[in-house]
């Protein structure tokens, strides 16, 4: 069980960014970024974006540092990552729609009453 954090080197917002994800679980890499005070909306999908001044703090944490190939190597490997299609999708889990998504919509889609349809501003035809 380890967190990992790759290089920030990717561009956006005015700074550089790196990624920090477990290889183990998302339980781990949530409370990982709790104690370092990175916000949950820095979660994207797989992993938590991690600004360049924010690096050496995640390591001192004891983040293991690795190469950005080694990270998704690994991330890859514990089964935890979300491909580009995958995100797409908006119930989607590691590339399969959960059972209790699917029960959710089903049953929603199923009692949501649906709203009249509105008058057309043409008359109808004559017969």
């Amino acid at each position: 069980m380890t967190v990992l954090v790759d290089p920030p080197l990717w561009p956006n917002h005015g700074t550089v960014w790196g990624h920090l994800v477990s290889d183990s679980s998302y339980a781990e890499l949530h409370a990982f970024a709790a104690r370092a005070g990175i916000p949950r909306r820095a979660f994207d999908h797989d992993h938590y974006d991690v600004p360049a001044e924010r690096w050496d703090d995640v390591v001192a944490l004891g983040a293991q540092p690795v190469g950005t190939r080694e990270l998704v190597r690994r991330l890859r490997a514990s089964g935890l990552r979300v491909t580009a299609g995958e995100r797409h999708r908006p119930t989607a889990a590691r590339g399969r729609f959960s059972a209790a998504a699917s029960a959710a919509a089903s049953a929603t889609h199923a009692t949501t009453p649906t709203a009249p349809a509105t008058p057309s501003s043409t008359p109808p035809a004559s017969p």
